[in-house]
């Protein structure tokens, strides 16, 4: 197979050069963005020999290639030239146009994820100093207390310095000089003026001075803005003083319209949402629990799950509790987690009993995301008794008045961030996670789900003419061609990865491990034939002839190597047991990535028998298939 040549022809099909905005590949597919998506002939690319399949997923539009990816990759950069970046906005993308409240959202998510582990460390101590005063250890008028304070206040406090990095990165335009607007927008100097009621006036326009102090969308409106100043500032900067013309007018121009004009503005905005929030919850207190409770899943689902964030913010800033989006989220946390909990308990597969169990008490804690996708999304019936359940606590959290005094993920780890001026909050909140947990568990344990058939079950499909069907066996067959697993943790069926290429066989036959120590192994004695630059996947070819593929998390290429460490290059030789890889499980699944890692025979048809392992625990150096 010419892999060069059906790199060649996949561009041909896919609109030509001209027409490829982003290229870039993984151990196994090439993933491109186009301009305009409507030139691109995706049957026809999939019908071209060499070519597994065309999935078209989150913004890209990925060509599954196998093992020889590389080389395509090679042929089509030869001609495109270097593209790893988006080249932003495209052409043709009016077909592709999201909504104002879609791209409000991406702004939200985009600006606030950066901010998100200050937040919530801050929040964290706030809620601990809450304990420790409530026990009596600490009082509220003690040094100690007032150090601690000021350490939680302070990622409050300078909130639009941190949303501005965020909102630079989102509007690709320089963090330091965006930092540098907010804190001109924090500088004490104003504080001064505003405390001796003095006007101020810039070039004779008088200037509204306010407390931006934990403000939102102001700064988020500034940097925006400056990112269209600094382009113009780039272009009309003659090239020998760039250096300081560039920064010196971005300085120069945005720092006076965010003290007259964006600012004010921004900060109108902030309070009339607020005002707005504040107005429903007087007249129907009920309500915004209430949807949130029952809905918080659909939102996460959809990525609209931020669009609040910035109000409940606002009020822990201004009025140090907020009750838009905690106690709707203590209510949906705690009902996915009873759940999923429910159906640990009723499911007859052990594999599914293993995976609700787990994400279900991590639901509790205020972790949802493995319960929503892993359980309840996929059984569809037990997501529906969260979102009741979820809806009738939140009934209650509203009426009760539940508010949350820091900016942590609700569950029974952050109780705490219920605890404040009123003693009978964290009486409420315990009530609204009673109700929750009830109403949901007796749901689900009523009305049920479809119990998937365990894989060790299933009926062995009709073997193939070149290949015997997949067995699965407790024991490896002696004289067999021996693979043992390069990663200690949790063995499950390839067709549970959340990839379709990997689940559906299309690189081949294979076995996934959920990993519980960033760390791979050589499973056998061989040579490295593929490693890539981000390090995320790794193939590798024994003595005997067997070509593996390990594959650690999904979609994590785009991390572009960030969390990834090699101890080996291409072409190494390595002995069963050799440390080959590292990866930082924490923080590659912060940033939203799965990391069950993928074990595939990429050459399985070259064998009469592939035998894997029951599902369960591994350690590395454990035999978990063979082939003959």
């Amino acid at each position: 197979m010419d892999y060069k040549q059906l790199g060649r022809d996949i561009l041909d099909l896919a609109g030509g050069k001209e027409n490829v905005a982003m290229l870039t590949h993984c151990a196994t597919r090439l993933r491109f963005e186009f301009n305009d998506i409507s030139q691109v002939n995706a049957k026809e690319i999939e019908k071209l020999p060499g070519v597994i399949s065309v999935v078209n997923k989150g913004g890209q539009f990925q060509v599954v290639v196998g093992n020889e990816v590389q080389q395509s990759y090679r042929a089509i950069i030869s001609v495109i030239g270097k593209k790893t970046e988006s080249s932003g906005q495209k052409k043709g993308q009016k077909n592709e146009k999201k909504s104002w409240v879609s791209r409000f959202i991406s702004v939200i998510s985009t600006t606030f994820t950066p901010m998100i582990p200050a937040i919530i460390g801050a929040g964290m101590i706030k809620a601990i100093l809450s304990v420790l005063v409530l026990v009596g250890f600490l009082t509220e008028k003690s040094q100690t207390y007032f150090v601690l304070n000021t350490i939680a206040d302070a990622a409050f406090f300078f909130m639009p310095v941190l949303l501005a990095y965020g909102a630079s990165i989102k509007f690709e335009t320089s963090p330091i000089l965006a930092m540098t607007i907010a804190g001109v927008l924090l500088h004490p100097n104003w504080s001064t003026v505003l405390k001796a009621g003095d006007p101020l006036h810039f070039m004779g326009v008088p200037v509204r001075l306010t407390d931006y102090a934990g403000s939102v969308l102001p700064i988020i409106i500034t940097v925006w803005i400056m990112s269209y100043i600094e382009r113009i500032a780039e272009r009309v900067s003659p090239s020998m003083i760039k250096f300081f013309t560039k920064p010196m007018l971005v300085l120069l121009i945005t720092a006076p319209l965010a003290l007259v004009v964006i600012g004010p503005f921004g900060t109108y905005l902030n309070d009339l949402v607020a005002v707005g929030a504040e107005s429903i919850n007087e007249r129907a207190s009920w309500l915004i629990p209430l949807l949130m409770g029952g809905l918080q899943p659909f939102l996460i689902v959809t990525g609209t799950a931020w669009a609040m964030t910035p109000i409940a913010t606002s009020q822990l800033t201004r009025h140090g509790a907020e009750m838009i989006n905690g106690p709707g989220m203590l209510a949906s946390n705690i009902a996915q987690g009873a759940a999923t909990l429910a159906v640990a308990l009723k499911t007859k597969n052990k594999q599914l009993k293993q995976l609700a169990g787990s994400a279900g008490f991590t639901a509790l804690v205020g972790i949802t995301e493995p319960s929503l996708y892993g359980v309840t999304l996929k059984l569809k019936r037990p997501l529906i008794a969260a979102m009741i359940g979820g809806g009738c606590a939140g009934i209650y959290a509203g009426f009760s008045g539940l508010v949350r005094y820091a900016f942590v993920s609700p569950g029974l780890a952050a109780l705490p961030a219920f605890i404040g001026e009123n003693p009978m909050n964290i009486v409420h909140a315990l009530i609204t996670i009673t109700i929750a947990f009830v109403v949901t568990f007796i749901l689900t344990w009523i009305i049920g789900f479809d119990d998937p058939i365990d894989e060790s079950e299933k009926v062995a499909p009709e073997p193939r003419e070149e290949i015997k069907p997949v067995t699965v066996k407790n024991q490896i067959e002696v004289g067999s061609i021996q693979v043992m697993s390069p990663i200690q943790g949790e063995l499950v069926p390839l067709s549970d990865v959340n990839d379709d290429v990997f689940s559906s066989g299309l690189l081949g036959k294979g076995i996934a491990i959920v990993p519980a120590k960033g760390e791979v192994f050589a499973p056998f004695s061989g040579e490295i034939i593929t490693l890539l630059e981000s390090k995320h996947a790794i193939g590798l070819k024994s003595d005997n002839g067997v070509e593996l593929l390990i594959h650690v998390g999904i979609d994590t290429v785009t991390l572009k190597g960030q969390h990834f460490e090699s101890y080996v290059s291409q072409g190494d030789r390595v002995a069963a047991g050799d440390k080959m890889l590292e990866f930082d499980m924490e923080a590659i699944k912060a940033k939203g990535f799965e990391v069950v890692t993928p074990v595939i025979v990429t050459n399985d048809k070259q064998f009469s028998e592939v035998t894997f392992v029951e599902p369960a625990s591994t350690h590395r150096g454990d035999l978990i298939l063979s082939l003959k």
